[in-house]
């Protein structure tokens, strides 16, 4: 029924008195019934239940996190719009705080957060049990990491006396609690169980795991969370740098020296993925291309890590009687040379998760030899080993690492779908790289770790579209990276010409002239990129601050603007004079440019799910919009008209 303009005048009324605390809210209206359309002409209702089930069982592999707090939500909103960002960027911020970033950094007693292991299970239960055990192990383990999680942030949003600030990802900022600073925000972790299933499933069938670090800020991808579950499998870990021509190669370099202190014994390679050509109109076009030197280095770590595989351990060699009954855990003989020389259409055969061949005899083969009669206890009813037919190498690490990336850089052609969006694999995938090597491509999981939620976004791990609190991490991001000067903005009140103050002054009563200095929030960060691109909200003309947040925030995680720590404890002079940059990786000023003008077209990526975190913000924007009308509105539009840029802009006519 169509309302009459009487109604809708008094539902904004009672809305502006909801909103001043004059009236109180509405009753909550239950949500009507979903109406399911009959299927169409020709479709029976088997094929309709078909397709359900294959919407449910993508739905189970879909991440799950924890929904902000509304309170923190407006509180940094607020702050966001007010606090001014520090100019120039201190050099230190440059540096990364490991101990801020994955430590609780606390006095106080907090216990480490753990990975969940896949409780033990014996052949003899049935699939039901062993769900029904996984599922209440996982619950307890839920539980007890978010009382770990809610503890540390209440800890961070205390007054902290110290010069440190728990809560910054650089070494430059101080107390989250005191006026005009923003609180500590919560962190993100993985809360599916069907996706943490296929992290166990890889570890168990794997006999190498190469874990991929992203080389501009590794330790976040490797946690004490996930370092601690790696030490307890018996697969051989190979660290691997991925992005390396973002980071460039003295980080990596620097990095790499970090890591082989921090932890010495494991194999680091670096790698990059793509390679750079000009397509159409001069305009950068990337394909998948692993260079052959960075092949080399990952081909030879795995032959090096092989060769210890096929020795026996010091337990087994001082035993005549354990060293007799031995087998290796791989296969003893690899054709290296064919692996390294393998690419192209001929390589990468797909083979599901569920359809991956699983050779002749078990999977999992223990280094020790038990004594005969644990033996013939143990494995009565199984097969006798034999040797398995191919070494499976394993993949894993967080979203956006670069996992997929890898894959169709080794095999030089397009085998592993791999987006912009994080955690785009659902299911683990498993591709023969040779005859002898199988490749098991692990779906990103997002670790539990001390880890702020916008160091999260900065690094691409959680979707864009999952991000509601978008001020918040523009103004964090800020303080690390000049975005004003990246983006080449314009600050919004200089935009608008100077109005002739016309009143008249006595002698010496003039008014002193405003202070012109500039100080840039968050929110004029926003406001002046959606001056830039021209755009506005629907109604009242504003400018579309939440697109602009949501765009930047893509160019961040998407690379598109170039950023990369350096190791703690770097020296200033290696690092350089940075003029105030921060983090900003500096490439070529016009190529940089281009790389964002693409993107703006296509901000949304390759995402389709519906993004609910938006459209709350527009509903809420369209409120406020509903009040004001008339001539604040139209001179408004006429403003952010006169700002709107276009390709066609050049062949409009002055009058």
């Amino acid at each position: 029924m169509r309302r009459s303009g009487k109604q809708r005048k008094a539902e904004l009324q009672h809305k502006r008195a909801v909103k001043r605390g004059d009236a109180p809210p509405p009753d909550k209206q239950p949500r009507r019934k979903t109406f399911r359309r009959p299927p169409k002409l020709g479709h029976t209702l088997d094929a309709r239940q078909a397709a359900d089930d294959a919407s449910k069982a993508a739905r189970k592999l879909q991440s799950q996190f924890v929904k902000l707090d509304h309170d923190f939500l407006e509180t940094t909103k607020h702050l966001a719009a007010t606090l001014p960002l520090l100019r120039p960027i201190s050099t230190d911020a440059c540096l990364l705080d490991i101990h801020a970033l994955c430590q609780p950094g606390s006095d106080l007693e907090i216990d480490q957060l753990s990975v969940p292991k896949r409780p033990k299970w014996k052949y003899t239960m049935s699939k039901d049990e062993v769900d029904a055990n996984e599922e209440g192990h996982f619950r307890r383990w839920i539980t007890q990491t978010d009382a770990i999680v809610e503890r540390w942030h209440r800890q961070g949003n205390q007054p902290v006396t110290s010069d440190t600030d728990p809560g910054s990802i650089g070494e430059h900022v101080v107390d989250t609690m005191s006026p005009g600073k923003m609180p500590r925000p919560p962190t993100y972790f993985e809360r599916n169980l069907e996706v943490w299933r296929q992290l166990w499933r890889v570890t168990e069938i794997s006999q190498i795991i190469l874990c991929l670090l992203d080389s501009r800020c590794p330790p976040l991808h490797f946690p004490p969370s996930l370092e601690s579950y790696l030490a307890t499998r018996k697969a051989k870990i190979i660290l691997v740098l991925t992005k390396v021509d973002i980071a460039g190669p003295e980080r990596a370099e620097a990095w790499t020296a970090y890591l082989q202190k921090r932890h010495p014994g494991l194999p680091i390679v670096q790698v990059e993925a793509y390679q750079q050509k000009l397509g159409e109109q001069g305009r950068p076009v990337y394909e998948s291309h692993l260079p052959l030197p960075f092949r080399e280095r990952l081909v030879n770590a795995m032959r090096q890590v092989h060769e210890e595989m096929l020795i026996p351990p010091e337990r087994v060699r001082l035993d005549e009687t354990k060293l007799k009954h031995w087998n290796p855990p791989a296969k003893r003989k690899i054709d290296w040379d064919g692996v390294l020389l393998a690419h192209g259409k001929k390589v990468g055969s797909v083979v599901g998760g569920a359809a991956a061949p699983q050779g002749k005899g078990k999977e999992e083969n223990t280094d020790d030899v038990q004594e005969p009669e644990e033996q013939s206890s143990d494995k009565e009813g199984q097969p006798e080993w034999q040797e398995p037919e191919f070494l499976t190498v394993g993949l894993i690490g967080q979203p956006n690492v670069g996992k997929s990336s890898l894959l169709n850089a080794l095999f030089g052609t397009h085998k592993v779908r791999a987006s912009r969006t994080p955690g785009k694999t659902k299911h683990f995938q498993t591709l023969f790289w040779t005859h002898d090597v199988r490749l098991v491509d692990c779906p990103g999981l997002v670790m539990p770790a001390f880890t702020p939620m916008d160091t999260q976004v900065l690094c691409g791990i959680l979707p864009i579209s999952r991000v509601s609190a978008i001020p918040f991490c523009i103004h964090q991001i800020a303080q690390l990276l000049p975005l004003e000067t990246i983006l080449d903005l314009t600050y919004p009140s200089t935009g608008t010409a100077p109005v002739e103050d016309k009143r008249t002054w006595r002698d010496g009563k003039q008014s002193i002239a405003k202070n012109t200095d500039v100080r840039w929030t968050a929110t004029d960060i926003m406001t002046a990129y959606a001056n830039k691109k021209g755009w506005v909200t629907a109604k009242a003309g504003r400018p579309d601050i939440h697109r602009a947040g949501n765009a930047i925030l893509r160019f961040v995680a998407e690379g598109k603007i170039a950023w990369a720590f350096w190791p703690p404890e770097t020296d200033l002079t290696t690092v350089g004079c940075n003029e105030g940059n921060g983090i900003w990786v500096m490439r070529g000023a016009e190529q940089h440019s281009q790389d964002l003008d693409e993107g703006d077209d296509d901000e949304s990526g390759d995402e389709t799910d519906v993004e609910e975190i938006e459209s709350a913000d527009s509903e809420q924007e369209s409120e406020e919009e509903e009040t004001q009308v008339g001539e604040d509105a139209d001179s408004q539009n006429a403003d952010v008209k006169s700002t709107t840029f276009s390709r066609f802009s050049v062949l409009a006519i002055d009058d």
